[in-house]
């Protein structure tokens, strides 16, 4: 053989001995196919049965598994206390970082840490965010039997309303706007979820609610257009264009600070109804899970399903929620701290 052909014969043997040895290596490397066959996912729902949050929960279970690998039961789960903290804190801490643990917490409940409440055991900037099926404008209403009609009205009466408990907006729109604004929200707890609330009006145990738009549309559709309720006043990001004439809340601040307060106090709107997931997921479970999110937004079975519960579709992904979040802590200490003592 010649030197030349057996510099070649040692070069195709050395190449062939290498290939068999990283090929096993190359094989280890890979991220394995993440799959949910058998398993089951456990949607845990911050708040009582009946409310708003309850029902969006339990549309998005009925469809987000079709959109898992494996196609998983998922089987929601309600998990009330502190205005969804309980829940929001279940994930943080204690449930399992395989993508079988979800859940649907408060808007506002995510900035619980922020501004210091107890309970919010959690930190909002490390959560998996999943996506919001909606963005949201809250709307305060009293019953028309109540007297109180307009934001004039309300600086003069008081207004019995309903709470849900710490981290909603029905705690923390009404408080903070009192010391604002100088409105006479009374606030009376004990209530788990929005529906209670409603029933609780029908009753005339109480007169009115801070609750979202889409939640009263929902729960009680004739409420707004027959005139059985107010709507005092809306908050959000920005007015809603179906609510021409009411008044939105940063408009009826005069002072520089007390707008930057309110527009801070309700920077969760735009986070809608947030669906987390547990911190520290394995990267290809997140994406995963976001995928099958940003999926079950477009099935039509889901949008068929929400658009019979009279909700919008105006859904944002994770990432956007992320970048939220994040403009939400970097408000400055002092808002924050305002608010945080107003609404505690």
């Amino acid at each position: 053989m010649s030197e030349r052909n057996a510099s070649l014969a040692r070069f195709i043997a050395a190449v062939t001995i290498w290939s068999v040895l990283l090929a096993p290596a190359t094989a280890v490397a890979q991220t394995p196919a993440v799959s949910f066959a058998g398993k089951t996912v456990n949607l845990i729902i911050g708040f009582g049965a009946g409310g708003g949050y309850d029902t969006l929960g339990r549309v998005l279970a009925d469809h987000f598994g079709a959109h898992l690998p494996g196609k998983p039961t998922v089987v929601a789960q309600n998990m009330p206390g502190g205005g969804s903290f309980r829940a929001a804190s279940y994930v943080y801490n204690q449930a399992p970082k395989d993508g079988t643990a979800i859940a649907l917490i408060s808007r506002d409940a995510a900035l619980g840490p922020l501004t210091g409440q107890a309970g919010a055991l959690f930190d909002a900037t490390k959560l998996s965010w999943l996506g919001t099926p909606l963005t949201e404008t809250n709307i305060c209403i009293a019953n028309r039997t109540s007297g109180v009609e307009n934001v004039q009205d309300l600086k003069k009466k008081t207004l019995i309303v309903g709470d849900t408990g710490p981290g909603t907006g029905t705690h923390a729109y009404p408080k903070a706007l009192n010391a604002i604004l100088g409105f006479k929200f009374r606030l009376v707890g004990g209530y788990q979820s929005t529906a209670n609330v409603f029933l609780a009006m029908e009753r005339h145990e109480v007169d009115g609610i801070c609750e979202s738009l889409d939640s009263v549309k929902a729960r009680r559709p004739d409420w707004i257009p027959s005139g059985t309720v107010s709507v005092l006043f809306q908050g959000g990001i920005k007015p809603s264009p179906e609510l021409k004439g009411v008044p939105f809340v940063v408009d009826l601040a005069h002072d520089p600070k007390d707008k930057q307060a309110i527009e801070f106090l309700y920077i969760g709107q735009g986070i809608g109804r947030p669906f987390i997931a547990p911190p520290d997921l394995p990267p290809a479970t997140l994406k995963m899970l976001r995928d099958a999110f940003d999926a079950t937004m477009k099935d039509p079975a889901y949008i068929d399903g929400m658009k019979k519960r009279r909700y919008s579709l105006d859904p944002e992904s994770g990432p956007e929620l992320e970048r939220l979040i994040e403009k939400a802590y970097a408000t400055p200490k002092t808002v924050i701290n305002r608010i945080a003592a107003l609404i505690q």
